[in-house]
């Protein structure tokens, strides 16, 4: 594979073009940044280009990952995962390392499961005093939706968390709105120069997981809402090929105005309800054996004025909606928004739908309500099956995820890390897709790669440019090390990715300052937020 790109040049071989018939070509032909031709024969004007033989190799789309917390999955990805590990005793080592290590002032690690270590249980403030007393340390668990803080942090956030809904000082568990005020805390502690390194490190590597387009759900508590114009000035910056579109986190929907931003909404501010993790997911009846349902974190009244509000202003919602009753609310204020002021074309959208109803389903087929979702929660090993059936009975975790419901519904679906959660990886998504947990629910191979390609794109407008290989489209395309098409589901994680082209170039590391490439990005004004 050659490592620079002409001007104009062509691939021949297998083609997955992600049009609307699923068309596989033979050849394609660049000029410039712009895919030049698609087809089965090379006409004459090309004869003389550079040809790159693909051999067992296809060219497709460059993959999307259409819900990810970026500044801190950056964060988390520069710092220590433990979601591996088998025991909290190996947490505790990990930890004991990794402080040895690193000279932060404030640590940093996550993905700590109470179902995938032997203990069953997280580890407590009292383990971490035991290995990391001298400083602050800060550890999520692996749904981001709580953490375990040591003495130190718990020191320093306690008198601002205590009496929230979620502090457990003792245990040094924060969940809930306790958590939040906790990740506050730890957001605004961190330096941008670091905090914007960790950024450029973690595009370069989605990048080398195919990924050429970033929606990023920004706004986790940095004083005057930083890391929101932060990433918006670094995605402008960006000068590589790489795309962003910014999601605001808020239901103040005049901080999306003042920006001009086109978009709103997310988790955190903008979550209706928990996580199954935390058992907190807001549910239509009790988690079995109990008489909880989970937590609203807004009434209906408050949901439905924040979605009249920001659909009248011409903006693009998504809403975190775990359980069945966070799914129902949020179609039934996004129904009462669309029939007060009706919009063609709004790609409004639900993220996660693990739980939907069939009523809360039927508003999003024919709403048009689009369905940013987590495929790799599918047998999801910090949340195993055999937790989720003893949480709600085997009825109602037999339909968690029903990703051919949603597909035969004619809901547009897209594929998101929803990381830290779990790691942007589009193979991986691929694999889990079209194989369910509940077979009855499976994608194919190619509906799964329409969902983690094109549907990406559509999702934030960009289809009309990007998300499938056809003639004046720019070309942002990944090299997979086979043909998806040609592989069996079972095997679909074989698969790697050999090389990202964006706009026409081998993707390029990002090599410039930070600082450099944020105030870049702030004095630029012509970008597609």
């Amino acid at each position: 594979m050659q490592s620079d790109i002409n001007k104009q040049h062509v691939f021949h071989g297998s083609i997955i073009t992600c049009d609307q018939k699923n068309t596989v070509a033979e050849y394609l032909a660049i000029e410039g940044d712009t895919i030049a031709y698609v087809g089965d024969s090379l006409p004459q004007r090309f004869a003389g280009a550079k040809v790159i033989e693909l051999g067992s190799k296809a060219l497709t789309p460059s993959f999307v990952d259409s819900h990810i917390h970026f500044a801190s999955y950056a964060t988390f990805h520069a710092g220590l995962n433990v979601m591996n590990a088998k025991s909290n005793a190996e947490i505790l080592e990990m930890i004991r390392k990794f402080a040895a290590e690193s000279n932060d002032k404030l640590l940093v690690a996550f993905g700590a499961s109470p179902y995938s270590v032997y203990d069953g249980r997280l580890v407590t403030r009292e383990e971490l005093d035991s290995v990391c007393p001298d400083r602050p340390f800060f550890m999520v668990k692996y749904d981001g939706h709580a953490c375990v803080v040591n003495s130190m942090l718990l020191d320093k956030v306690g008198p601002k968390a205590e009496g929230l809904r979620g502090f457990h000082p003792d245990s040094g568990e924060m969940n809930q709105e306790a958590f939040f005020k906790v990740s506050d805390y730890v957001t605004n502690s961190i330096s941008i120069p670091k905090l914007i390194s960790n950024m450029q490190k973690a595009a370069d590597y989605m990048a080398g997981k195919g990924i050429g387009m970033i929606h990023s759900v920004s706004g986790v508590g940095f004083t005057g809402d930083l890391d929101v114009d932060m990433e918006r000035f670094f995605a402008r910056g960006l000068d590589n090929g790489m795309q962003m579109r910014v999601f605001f986190q808020t239901m103040d929907v005049n901080k999306a105005v003042r920006r001009k931003l086109k978009r709103i909404g997310g988790c955190f501010a903008c979550a209706l309800d928990g996580c199954f993790g935390s058992a907190d997911a807001a549910m239509l009846e009790p988690y079995a054996g109990t008489d909880d349902r989970g937590v609203l974190y807004y009434t209906d009244d408050e949901v439905t004025d924040f979605c009249r509000k920001a659909n009248r202003a011409g903006l693009q919602i998504e809403m975190h909606a775990i359980g069945d009753a966070a799914f129902d609310q949020a179609t039934r204020a996004l129904k009462t928004a669309l029939d007060e002021y009706p919009r063609e074309d709004h790609r409004h959208g639900i993220i996660h739908d693990c739980l939907p109803t069939q009523h809360g389903l039927e508003i999003c087929r024919d709403y048009h309500i689009l369905m940013p979702v987590q495929s790799a929660f599918i047998d999801w090993p910090q949340e195993p099956d055999e937790y989720l059936e003893k949480l709600m009975g085997p009825e109602r975790s037999s339909r968690l995820n029903p990703l051919r419901d949603f597909q035969d519904a004619g809901i547009v679906l897209s594929a998101g890390s929803d990381g830290p959660c779990t790691d942007p990886d589009p193979i991986e998504w691929m694999y889990r897709a079209c194989n369910h947990s509940n077979p009855a629910q499976s994608l194919t191979v190619a509906e799964a790669l329409k969902m983690c390609t094109y549907n990406g794109y559509y999702t934030t407008f960009d289809e009309d440019k990007r998300g499938s290989l056809e003639e004046g489209k720019i070309a942002d395309m990944a090299v997979l090390s086979g043909n998806p098409y040609e592989t069996k589901p079972e095997d679909l994680r074989s698969l790697s990715v050999k090389k990202l082209i964006l706009s026409g170039h081998s993707y390029r590391p990002v090599k410039s300052s930070g600082i450099m490439q944020v105030l870049k990005g702030a004095a630029g004004r012509k970008y597609k937020q």
